[in-house]
């Protein structure tokens, strides 16, 4: 692995961005902001100029006007989401929404990961008719349930989808559907998550009728849209970006019990929370109440008012969370065994792998690790509840799982979707054990199968750094950037011959590392590698070698302690 830098600006890509520092200014160019004034718009979002008009959306002002009727004439409303970090946390804030301006008849839904699957059943609309539901809501689902919604509208259930998946050809029969996916939807924005999209229909209510709740307070719903937004990796720009920056900015100070209990027992200081603790924190916990089936557990975490349920809640999920990772640190070994057995050094473009008893909501996660690991795209499949093979398919960075399945022959998944990077499949019983090589051929029919490793990989940084210049002032230079993610990447940089000084191993089973590095002034700065024993450089970093070290540069809050340090990205042969 070898790393090159960012170019330097010329002479009039520099003055255009001439209200900047140098270092900032090579920053912002290289994220395609090349004018002061998109920088400028950049650096300081501004809800009221970022956060389009709700009412362009197509059938916003429709679905609107059905929801204020449904309040008015108190008619039984269920809010019915995906199980997942944008899905739960959109029903947390529709269902505060609806508290909110003095709504109490209605029910939330969640289904059961494993047992029901992604999206609306038809088994699910025929018990909320039977509890005499008029409205049903959908966030973060719907656009592709035909069936579904056509038994909702039989069962005298109008249907109101929000959602931010590619619309399908055949449109389900619902009273409205906001995505601002649809073809001939004029939304100016296409890249808001599925919490996002609910909440440009509480905007909307709200532009058409207060409903009591004073101007302004919807804002105090932002914290569940940023965490959606946050933990769904969709591009952290435009409006996105504009809802991730306020939302931080609530989170901090949220009244919620659940998140404040849930925050204390992670030691996060909650005036403090960052991007990166929502991704690496929060959604997994979010996330691993559907994994192991309890998604309304997560779901009560973020909205109870209660404080004996808040850390009744918080402990649950901890346990749950643990629980999680236990079993999913037991399938990535047993993968990684079969691996090796298997192909031994001479590994497929893509890894295919199932098993009947391995359960599809874990296969996400496993995937993601052997995909890492291998250093290639990988399929997992299992069986859920309905008997069905299911699962799940992660890239290594460099390749599109999603034109991968799109090159498969036709019948051979029955449904598949997701991201360049990761997604979900359904196969059929009579193909899953020639998976493996309809695969392998899709990836090389749409040449994406990954280098063979004999050629050597070269990354970018975005610029060279000495030690001695990490200091808070560039620190905060860097963070005038954030939050970062999809789409808005954390800087990384190239610290060339650095030498450490101390090299440590910590935590409770020593799986992290630490490195100490002596700037020119005598003092020390430290860099970090969570897990990083599992790291390929781990065993070649030694004190007093020198290294090429690839890095970010963070603030860190631990112990009631401030702290200027890096976040090992990379070590190279220096």
């Amino acid at each position: 692995m070898s790393y090159s830098v960012r170019p330097q600006l010329s002479a009039a890509e520099r003055e255009k961005l001439n209200m900047f520092s140098d270092f900032s200014a090579h920053l912002l160019f290289h994220r395609g902001l090349t004018t002061n004034q998109d920088a400028q718009a950049f650096i300081q979002p501004n809800y009221e100029r970022d956060v389009h008009d709700p009412l362009l959306l197509k059938d916003s002002e429709k679905a609107a006007l059905r929801i204020i009727k449904a309040i008015e004439n108190n008619e039984k409303i269920a809010i019915y989401s995906d199980y997942d970090a944008d899905g739960i946390p959109g029903a947390v804030m529709f269902a505060d929404f609806l508290r909110r301006v003095n709504v109490s008849n209605f029910i939330v839904y969640i289904p059961h990961r494993h047992d029901e699957g992604f999206g609306v059943h038809v088994a699910a609309v025929e018990e909320l008719a039977a509890q005499g539901v008029k409205l049903m809501i959908t966030i973060d689902c719907g656009i592709t349930d035909v069936a579904a919604v056509t038994r909702a509208v039989e069962q005298g259930i109008d249907v109101i989808i929000t959602d931010h998946h590619e619309p399908p050809v055949v449109l389900p029969p619902a009273y409205a559907i906001i995505n601002h996916k649809q073809i001939d939807c004029a939304y100016p924005d296409k890249n808001l998550c599925g919490s996002g999209t609910a909440y440009k229909l509480v905007q909307a209510i709200l532009a058409k009728n207060r409903c009591g709740l004073k101007e302004g307070h919807e804002k105090w719903l932002l914290d569940m849209v940023g965490i959606a937004t946050l933990s769904d990796m969709v591009p952290l720009v435009g409006e996105n970006r504009a809802l991730a920056h306020y939302g931080l900015t609530v989170l901090r100070k949220s009244p919620r019990k659940g998140l404040m209990r849930l925050l204390y027992k992670l030691n996060i200081p909650q005036k403090h929370v960052t991007e990166d603790d929502i991704a690496f924190m929060i959604t997994p916990r979010i996330n691993a109440a559907s994994r192991m089936g309890v998604p309304m557990d997560a779901f009560h975490l973020l909205s109870t008012e209660d404080e004996n349920e808040a850390h009744a809640h918080a402990a649950h999920i901890e346990e749950i969370n643990n629980e999680r990772k236990g079993m999913v640190a037991a399938l990535v070994k047993e993968v990684h065994k079969i691996v090796r057995e298997r192909h031994g050094e001479s590994m497929p473009s893509v890894i295919v792998l199932g098993n009947p008893e391995w359960r599809p909501s874990l296969l996400g996660l496993a995937a993601n690790s052997c995909a890492e690991e291998f250093d290639r795209p990988v399929f997992l499949w299992g069986r859920d509840g309905d008997n069905a093979i299911k699962g799940s398919c992660r890239s290594e960075g460099r390749t599109s799982v999603v034109n991968i399945m799109r090159a498969v022959p036709a019948g051979v998944l029955t449904h598949y979707g997701g991201h360049t990077h990761s997604g979900g499949f359904a196969v059929a019983n009579d193909a899953v054990h020639f998976l493996e090589q309809y695969l392998n051929d899709a990836c090389l029919s749409v040449q994406t199968a990954p280098t063979s490793g004999e050629g050597e990989d070269t990354r970018v940084a975005d610029a060279e750094l000495f030690l001695n210049m990490i200091d808070w002032r560039l620190q905060e230079e860097i963070a005038q950037l954030a939050p970062f993610g999809t789409g808005n990447p954390k800087p990384v940089f190239l610290l060339r011959k650095v030498t450490p000084v101390s090299v440590r191993r910590f935590g409770k089973t020593k799986n992290h590392i630490e490195l100490v590095f002596k700037k020119e002034n005598g003092k020390t700065i430290s860099a970090i590698a969570f897990f990083g024993v599992a790291e390929k450089w781990a065993e070649s970093v030694i004190e007093n070698v020198a290294i090429d070290l690839i890095a970010s540069v963070e603030k860190s809050f631990f112990a009631g302690k401030t702290e200027l340090r890096l976040r090992v990205v990379d070590v190279v042969r220096s």
